[in-house]
């Protein structure tokens, strides 16, 4: 199958699938937000830009894992604002059902590389960028690899095998290995960190791609 073919049979799996959970899932989301309301008040969902396809920004949308930041009650990092409720959807990826609307309205895919913050933007190496190739991802094969547990380097390099090698049954691999990953619970959280420490730029040097 062509590029062109790919990417159209792609985005139609990708409606046809967002919608089939969102009805089916329907329930299991109303009562995630009816328990996040009551356990962490509101609001029930979190929300923010993050860029997509060619680097466009697009509104993120996932359940609320984490308490507001808030100084006073030494609410500040991470590890302070996430919740048992909080590591408990992120470790079931229920967290996730919402951004199945995101997928609808075409911001993401099933699979593709994880859509990051847009101050790493300008972090990127060339190679590193070349994520931004495709549609972000719900599940990519950095999160089959290994999630939080990896370095960002790794995590960019596996993504940047899913951009030169996509297909349609790399896709349903990926797919299958995220249940099994979320099964198991595996690589949730990066070491000493509530989930992931801080993009900081690549401290690797790439042939042609040095500053």
């Amino acid at each position: 199958m062509n590029r062109t073919g790919y990417e159209l049979l792609k985005r139609a799996m990708d409606v046809a699938g967002a919608v089939s959970v969102l009805i089916i899932a329907s329930p299991a989301m109303a009562a995630v937000a009816v328990v996040i309301a009551v356990r962490m008040g509101r609001p029930v969902f979190f929300s923010q830009a993050r860029p997509g396809k060619d680097a466009k920004i697009f509104m993120l949308w996932k359940f609320r894992t984490m308490l507001n930041v808030d100084a006073t009650k030494r609410l500040v990092e991470d590890g302070e604002r996430l919740t048992a409720l909080g590591r408990f959807l992120r470790a079931t990826s229920l967290d996730e059902l919402p951004t199945m609307i995101n997928v609808l309205r075409g911001d993401m895919s099933f699979v593709g590389p994880r859509p990051l913050l847009v101050q790493y933007l300008d972090k990127y190496t060339p190679r590193q960028a070349r994520r931004h190739e495709v549609r972000p991802g719900v599940t990519g094969l950095a999160q089959c690899k290994g999630r939080n547990a990896l370095s960002w380097e790794e995590k960019f390099e596996w993504d940047i095998s899913y951009v030169e090698n996509r297909s349609l049954i790399l896709d349903a691999r990926i797919l299958l290995w995220t249940f099994a990953s979320v099964v198991r619970r595996e690589g949730i959280s990066a070491n000493d960190h509530a989930t992931m420490p801080e993009f900081e730029g690549s401290q690797l040097t790439v042939r042609g791609e040095e500053e």
